[in-house]
């Protein structure tokens, strides 16, 4: 294990990120700022072994991943080598495909895939989580779509990876969704809103106006075993946004 419980989630990253070449120097990069663990997303093509080795030379733990929902489903096995290759335990996709985004209906059917793929994950030892982002939280006959993910799915299988800033923009209450998936959530995106020229951009965390305080304790609560800094769209260069993010959370206590 690394010496912390915050990584970096390299789709923060994902422009540098292109080649096997740009993969060995962005690892280094995040190293270097203090990192000690990775979220692998937004990575170009690279053969799984040359990024373990990657990974190993540079003293980072694969804290989790994000893979799509097409490729576990059709490629269960691969994916499940690939994850033990790289000792990462924590399987995740970051969305839901836009074939279940047909109402209610469509989101029991994920929920009711889902509850398949992450039974399959549990019986090889890993864990399986939904990522959101904001389109989840718009309303079905009186229930949330990310409700409905939630409540229809195997709680024991299908876990929860929430995304402060994504829970913010689509009106809900950050710390209270974490409260709410409490036992159920074993990474949190952190990333903070704040307000340009009169709207709302992504910013480094604890340079915008999300309750960090409350947020924080919710996920310490709620059994968080990782803290994936993310920024989708960066106001400055995305290595110095992971910096800074990682320089604030250490002063709010985080390590």
């Amino acid at each position: 294990m690394a010496g912390t419980v915050i990584a970096a989630q390299l789709y923060t990253l994902r422009e540098f990120l292109k080649t096997p070449e740009d993969i060995a120097r962005t690892l280094e990069r995040v190293k270097e700022i203090g990192y000690g663990a990775v979220q692998l997303s937004g990575l170009g093509p690279i053969d799984p072994e040359e990024l373990a080795k990657r990974l190993q030379e540079n003293q980072l733990v694969a804290a989790a991943t994000h893979v799509s929902f097409e490729r576990l489903q059709q490629e269960f096995q691969q994916v499940v080598d690939e994850h033990k290759l790289w000792g990462c335990k924590h399987v995740a996709i970051g969305s839901m495909p836009g074939k279940y985004r047909n109402g209610a209906e469509g989101y029991k059917l994920f929920a009711q895939e889902a509850t398949v793929v992450g039974r399959k994950l549990a019986e090889e030892g890993l864990t399986f989580s939904y990522h959101n982002h904001s389109f989840e939280l718009e309303k079905f006959d009186g229930r949330l779509g990310l409700d409905i993910i939630l409540e229809e799915s195997d709680p024991e299988v299908v876990l929860a990876e929430i995304d402060t800033y994504w829970i913010q923009h689509g009106g809900g209450d950050p710390a209270a969704w974490v409260k709410k998936v409490s036992g159920r959530m074993r990474i949190v995106h952190l990333k903070d809103m704040a307000i340009s020229e009169g709207r709302q951009v992504m910013a480094e965390v604890g340079e915008g106006n999300l309750n960090w305080s409350a947020i924080l304790q919710a996920c310490k609560e709620a059994g968080v075993c990782w803290y994936a800094v993310e920024q989708d769209q960066c106001q400055r260069d995305p290595f110095e946004s992971l910096a800074i993010s990682l320089k604030n959370l250490k002063a709010m206590g985080l390590e």
